[in-house]
């Protein structure tokens, strides 16, 4: 089967959007990157690695901790990542494949 050369968006992702790409998204929102309304459907890879690369440029600033943003971005992080959380848990998701190999 071949790889997709579109995203399908964040609201179209499989497990509530709890995926690599999502988190990208969902902490370019918070890093104010693009808007909260941005859900990239449509974007080529090449535009979601472009937006990882600011996403990280965006931690190296906070050492990559979320307990080093401050107030404003942390209170952003806490509800942005908060509500995919309670959406991706409404949608099935339990969290279980991402720690499967630490059993």
């Amino acid at each position: 089967m071949a790889r997709p050369d579109k995203y399908v968006g964040i609201q179209n992702e499989l497990n509530g959007g709890m995926t690599t790409i999502g988190k990208i998204i969902r902490d370019a929102w918070v890093f104010g990157l693009i808007e909260e309304t941005e859900t990239c459907e449509g974007w080529n890879l090449a535009g979601v690695d472009a937006l990882l690369d600011k996403v990280n440029k965006e931690w190296d600033k906070y050492g990559c901790l979320v307990s080093h943003l401050p107030p404003e971005l942390l209170e952003r992080h806490q509800r942005i990542h908060g509500k995919a959380i309670e959406d991706a848990h409404a949608a099935g998701w339990s969290g279980e494949a991402e720690t499967e190999d630490e059993k």
